[in-house]
């Protein structure tokens, strides 16, 4: 998607133009939150910068806001917090409105035993046991404020907190939160994985179909109108 804003935002500039996400996503990932960044000459008003991006932008993509900020400003590197959210469909039958849109997982998943596991994985820790091999990260330590896990239905909402992720470290996880969920594994298995560092002791990948990079947390003093939350991945919606 990434070279389809590009060639939109050069349109509109009438340069080329080069952008900075806040966060990579990968294919068969979502995005609502995602915040950009890019330096140009053009003078334009903001409303060129949303209104008329989106005129030559494909269907499933749209700018929602464009602010000007100070040079020292980065997408990435000024984010302080940011939220991926997981919305699992656990029902005996697959997805098929929501196909592409929501994970699957057909056996009954334990809820409480998911979350037991989550609080072993909060704090700053090394996740080199949840990173993929592609993953180019100089280091694999990262704070992972919180997991939270909500059944609403049929659907179990996962919203992981860090400052920041490695590759596949969401997908990672989850793979290794349904093997607890189906009772395969105690929550206990959580935290020994972790400390091996060994992402051969962790569970396959999960699909990427759930996955939405929901919310990017910036300092108040970039005073950025971020208002897209995760409201826009609720089962309600992708149910739909």
């Amino acid at each position: 998607m990434q070279d389809h804003l590009e060639a939109a935002l050069a349109h509109i500039a009438g340069e080329a133009v080069e952008t900075t996400c806040a966060g990579r996503t990968d294919a068969g990932v979502h995005a609502l939150e995602q915040v950009v960044h890019f330096d140009t000459g053009a003078r334009r008003p903001l409303s060129a910068w949303v209104r008329g991006v989106n005129a030559s932008l494909p269907a499933n993509l749209a700018v929602l806001w464009a602010q000007e900020v100070r040079g020292d400003f980065h997408a990435r590197y000024s984010a302080r917090n940011r939220c991926y959210r997981y919305v699992l469909l656990n029902h005996p039958v697959r997805p098929a409105a929501g196909h592409g849109r929501v994970g699957w997982f057909h056996l009954p998943l334990d809820v409480e035993r998911m979350r037991a596991a989550a609080k072993l994985m909060t704090g700053e820790h090394d996740f080199s046991a949840f990173r993929s091999a592609e993953c180019q990260a100089r280091s694999p330590v990262r704070t992972l404020s919180t997991i939270e896990i909500e059944r609403r239905g049929v659907y179990v909402v996962f919203d992981f907190y860090a400052n920041a992720f490695l590759h596949h470290m969401v997908r990672n996880l989850m793979g290794m939160l349904i093997h607890i969920g189906k009772g395969k594994r105690a929550p206990q298995w959580a935290a020994e994985v972790l400390a091996s560092r060994d992402r051969a002791q962790c569970a396959p990948t999960f699909d990427a179909a759930g996955l939405y990079l929901a919310r990017v947390e910036y300092a108040a003093e970039w005073d950025l109108p971020l208002g897209a939350r995760s409201r826009l991945t609720s089962p309600e919606v992708v149910q739909q």
